[in-house]
């Protein structure tokens, strides 16, 4: 009997959904490795709802459209949590995870593949088709995260053209066609392509952006970055977490503001919140101000000379001075 799982609605709207976990076939020639690309489920991560509604995809993919192409892409600002919903996703249904990012050096036959020469054994050579790393994903079930979508080069994006429409299949030089098969799922991400310092981005081809369905992430409210602090960090005072919660809020809304007077170039991203603050309250526990010692170590160091004096404003805004004491109790 299959194994399944069930996504809770966390805003208690939707119906639970349960789905069948993925199985990787015995029989494959690479299931070992296959099974070991299967995420590791994060036991401190907090599903806001992205969750819950790519099961719900998967549900209405299932039920009705199972024929048709829906590959969903997630678009958000870096440090938004794109890529760790679609890891933990994969993580809960068993999928062996891909993530193959779209870097502006990648090229076509990286991706899908090319023929090398190989010695024969016999002093000769031989020439053998050898798979990229979307075609390796592709022959086994797998969830494939195509990450930094809008950093492909154009060769790239029209050789993944046939895979991403009706057509689903990538057409080899051999001439053999790899087609999607029932239990691989194609995902990807982006960042929004505006005037921010995102290296490398583009304007997604109008042709290749129709073949997706794209979701906007944004930054976690404040009483959703305390969750996940204190899920993370339990032993953390409740001072310093209502703390960190306010100055990525005050941050974060500077960096998606439009005011170009108070617009700043580096958001606060999970990463920060989440593991280099903590990191610094923990080294600098017995300082006179832990927190300051955190922010002038851990995050200043990430931020834009010119972006200094709005960072140094919130702080005075929602802080001042740290709480005194320990950060962590025992």
């Amino acid at each position: 009997m299959a194994k399944t799982v069930t996504f809770e609605d966390p805003l208690g709207i939707g119906p639970p959904i349960s789905l069948e976990k993925a199985t990787v076939p015995s029989d494959l020639p690479d299931a070992e490795v296959r099974i070991g690309h299967i995420p590791v489920a994060d036991p401190y991560y907090v599903d806001l709802g992205m969750l819950y509604r790519l099961a719900a995809l998967e549900q209405v993919r299932q039920r009705r459209f199972s024929e048709i192409a829906l590959h969903l892409a997630l678009r958000g600002h870096m440090g938004t949590g794109k890529d760790h919903d679609l890891e933990q996703f994969a993580a809960l249904l068993g999928f062996p995870y891909y993530r193959i990012p779209l870097t502006g050096e990648v090229r076509d036959i990286t991706l899908i593949g090319s023929v090398k020469l190989h010695g024969d054994g016999k002093g000769g050579t031989e020439s053998r088709w050898q798979d990229g790393d979307i075609t390796r994903a592709l022959r086994g079930p797998a969830l494939v995260n195509l990450s930094e979508l809008n950093a492909a080069g154009a060769e790239t994006l029209f050789a993944l053209h046939g895979l991403l429409d009706r057509h689903q299949a990538l057409e080899l030089q051999t001439g053999e066609m790899v087609r999607l098969r029932d239990d691989v799922r194609i995902f990807g991400t982006l960042n929004p392509t505006d005037l921010r310092d995102y290296a490398g981005t583009q304007t997604l081809n109008k042709a290749f952006a129709d073949r997706w369905i794209i979701w906007e992430k944004e930054f976690p409210a404040e009483d959703d970055l305390r969750v996940m602090i204190e899920r993370r960090h339990p032993t953390l005072s409740v001072e310093i977490v209502e703390l960190m919660a306010k100055l990525a809020v005050e941050i974060n809304e500077s960096f998606v503001s439009g005011d170009s007077r108070t617009r700043v170039e580096t958001p606060m991203s999970l990463r920060t919140v989440l593991d280099r603050i903590p990191a610094g309250l923990d080294m600098y526990a017995a300082a006179e101000d832990p927190l300051r010692r955190s922010w002038d170590e851990f995050v200043l160091p990430h931020i834009d000379p010119y972006d200094r004096d709005h960072y140094e404003t919130v702080w005075a805004a929602v802080v001042r001075r740290g709480p005194a004491g320990r950060p962590f109790s025992e």
